[in-house]
């Protein structure tokens, strides 16, 4: 088993490569998708953030409202954290549930763990080895606005949230550079997917 932390700032095209991670064989455990399914109706992860937050904080369905959550954190770095504080611990502990799960399969895995707030939260030394998907705040900004529909305003609140792109750099094994094409991706992904097979131990892939 070889345990990658996957991490990249919004807009920088991390789905895209955990997409073709995933086509060339690795196991992929996302730490987002994870982090929806903890806060589901009726769930301890969800009642934790309506004691923090408040009940205005939910749909009229009782579901959680992501946008109006979304407004009051990524505007107050400490309710931020207040968030992070319940949501981590949540996502953490499934997220080793589905490892285990995934080595029980396959002793030589190579699981890619997709987690935004890798370097935030200083969870490099978790991973065998770190890939950082990596754009500059111009491309990450255009791609927010004009792909997500994002107003400009809060994609740059989301973004500033976020840490650095020197920080994330900086606990990389791997660097892919995501400005350009889909095709430079690609064969960025080829490379970083030969050198975690290497130090995986030549797992075939």
């Amino acid at each position: 088993m070889l345990t990658v932390g996957l991490t990249g700032g919004i807009g920088a095209g991390k789905s895209e490569a955990v997409r073709l991670l995933a086509a060339r064989g690795a196991v992929i455990i996302d730490a987002d998708r994870i982090a929806r399914e903890v806060v589901e109706p009726g769930t301890e992860g969800l009642a934790a953030v309506v004691r923090e937050f408040g009940e205005e904080i939910l749909t009229p369905a009782g579901t959680l409202d992501r946008e109006r959550l979304g407004g009051i954190v990524f505007a107050d770095p400490e309710r931020l954290r207040a968030l992070n504080a319940i949501i981590h611990p949540l996502v953490r502990d499934r997220s080793a549930r589905l490892q285990e799960a995934a080595v029980a399969r396959d002793p030589d895995a190579i699981i890619v763990q997709d987690v935004p707030l890798l370097a935030e939260n200083g969870l490099q030394d978790l991973y065998d080895a770190v890939l950082v998907v990596d754009a500059s705040e111009e491309t990450r900004l255009d791609r927010l606005v004009r792909l997500r529909g994002m107003a400009e305003a809060d994609a740059r609140a989301r973004m500033a949230a976020q840490a650095g792109r020197a920080e994330r750099r900086a606990v990389a094994d791997i660097v892919l550079d995501n400005d350009g094409s889909m095709e430079e991706l690609r064969e960025q992904v080829d490379r970083a997917w030969q050198y975690l097979r290497e130090r995986a131990g030549g797992i075939p892939g």
